[in-house]
């Protein structure tokens, strides 16, 4: 049910749904649950390329089975107490100084700084001398940003940072970039290469595409062979080309084409002296890497030579 663990059919059905190319949002309506909790059991398991739903099963077992069992506020003498608590406020201090609300970064500080990673809404208020309403809201930012999670235990709830919060929170920086990217591809469909806002979303996409795969870690050896590949395909046919007819003409399954497509419009700087663009029609082109004044130029000495 929504909220509880997922179940390893769930985790099957997600794996089905990003090798079928649908995005976390559809896999997770389809599952009935959070897009968020997809977007985290995926990035915790080794991304959308290498999602297994076996072995991201048995991974979720073993970190159950490390996890220590939970008991009362951490003991200790008043000194170790009093040290404890500077340093949960310098901890948030230093987080409030990257952006992060003072009272999001007191409860993340204090979440994080306990032996378990988890306390219930009451240990929060209790350490952190707040309201519950702050801590509610606190709990619910960070929730939304995928920097905690909620687990319940009895009749009430803890809240848990795990040990890859920061791996998690990284990983969510970056698919923030590849959607701004992505935005931006689209915004050069609609605006057009030639005019100034399509050129400055044509950067923008180009931007932030580079920076999300590398935060990511970068495409592949075999998704750069593929982006080359489409991209010599649409040199060839020297004219816009739907996903489906390209399918046909190499022989690989449509989600292959998708996502070389997907890469080759994002990633200028893999695909040479062109630039790959989606149409509105849905097909796809290669554009050469001059600009409408030299491409109009070149027409011209061409034809009267």
């Amino acid at each position: 049910m929504p909220g509880g663990r997922l179940t390893h059919d769930e985790r099957v059905r997600i794996a089905s749904g990003l090798t079928e190319g649908f995005g976390f949002a559809e896999i997770a309506r389809d599952l009935g649950r959070p897009t968020s909790t997809v977007t985290r059991e995926v990035a915790r398991n080794g991304g959308a390329r290498g999602y297994a739903a076996d072995r991201a099963h048995r991974a979720t077992a073993r970190r159950a089975a490390r996890r220590p069992p939970l008991g009362p506020p951490d003991a200790g003498s008043a000194a170790d107490e009093e040290a404890r608590r500077a340093f949960v406020e310098e901890f948030a201090t230093m987080l409030t100084a990257a952006g992060i609300p003072r009272m999001v970064a007191r409860v993340l500080s204090c979440l994080y700084t306990t032996e378990a990673g988890s306390l219930t809404a009451g240990d929060l208020v209790e350490r952190l001398r707040v309201s519950p309403a702050s801590v509610s809201k606190a709990v619910g930012y960070l929730a939304g940003i995928d920097l905690l999670r909620r687990e319940r235990v009895g009749r009430r709830e803890r809240y848990v940072v795990d040990d890859d919060v920061w791996l998690r929170a990284w990983a969510g920086n970056a698919r923030t970039h590849l959607v701004w990217a992505e935005a931006a591809e689209r915004g050069v469909a609609v605006f057009g290469r030639d005019t100034r806002a399509g050129g400055r979303l044509a950067e923008m996409a180009g931007f932030f595409g580079r920076l999300g795969d590398d935060m990511s870690g970068g495409p592949s050896d075999a998704a750069v062979a593929d982006v080359l590949t489409v991209t010599a395909a649409l040199v060839q046919v020297g004219a816009p080309v739907r996903p489906a007819v390209l399918a046909t003409a190499l022989g690989w399954a449509g989600a292959r084409v998708d996502a070389a497509l997907h890469d080759a419009a994002r990633r200028s700087d893999l695909t040479g002296p062109v630039s790959v663009h989606r149409r509105r029609g849905g097909g796809y082109a290669a554009i050469p890497k001059l600009s409408e004044a030299q491409r109009a130029k070149l027409t011209t000495v061409v034809r009267s030579s």
